[in-house]
């Protein structure tokens, strides 16, 4: 399964242009910076539905983003993805954001143990899976796949309003697992 496996082709470089204006590195940086801190404040997704930030957002994605979820999940999962990508200020396309979780840079510990991943993988609801990726992109120090972590947050999504794939492999839990148990650092 590919890294973008659920966003589309003309969503994909809307979604890195939109985090690039987030990130003022369109040249617009100061007026990016009340956006970016209006969305970093909001404590659940629902809050991200009323800000400027998401509209823009909208405005920027192709007409029924994500297309790949069923249209009553649309705004909810935007919003999540909006509030969560507003707290990545550098998009390392260099790991899957599992891997990532898993990777120990200078430290023989990984940035998320393996007790706060299992939690993570676990997340009971909404609100719950939001704090808990909130806490993950904190531990990788603002820091993540932009492209990856966008694919999950919409994965999770899916499979939190629907049954569960018949195939295991293609279920996000084992394949967050499959990459964060591989990226650990053999001991």
């Amino acid at each position: 399964m590919s890294e973008n496996y659920f966003l589309t082709s003309e969503e994909l470089p809307a979604l890195l242009a939109w985090h690039r204006w987030l990130n003022g590195d369109d040249g617009d940086r100061g007026g990016n910076l009340g956006a970016r801190a209006r969305l970093r404040r909001a404590e659940a997704p629902e809050d991200i539905l009323l800000t400027d930030a998401f509209f823009h957002f909208l405005r920027q994605m192709p007409d029924d983003f994500p297309q790949k979820v069923s249209p009553e999940q649309r705004l909810p999962v935007a919003a999540s993805i909006v509030g969560l990508l507003a707290h990545v200020e550098t998009n390392d396309a260099t790991a899957r954001f599992a891997a990532q979780l898993g990777t120990a840079k200078d430290k023989a510990k990984p940035p998320m143990s393996e007790l706060r991943f299992q939690q993570l993988q676990k997340s009971p609801t909404v609100e719950d899976f939001y704090r808990r990726m909130l806490r993950a992109i904190r531990l990788l120090g603002k820091t993540a796949n932009v492209v990856s972590l966008t694919n999950d947050i919409i994965h999770w999504h899916k499979e939190f309003n629907q049954p569960l794939g018949r195939y295991p492999k293609d279920r996000l839990a084992v394949r967050w697992a499959t990459d964060y148990f591989t990226a650990l650092p053999k001991n």
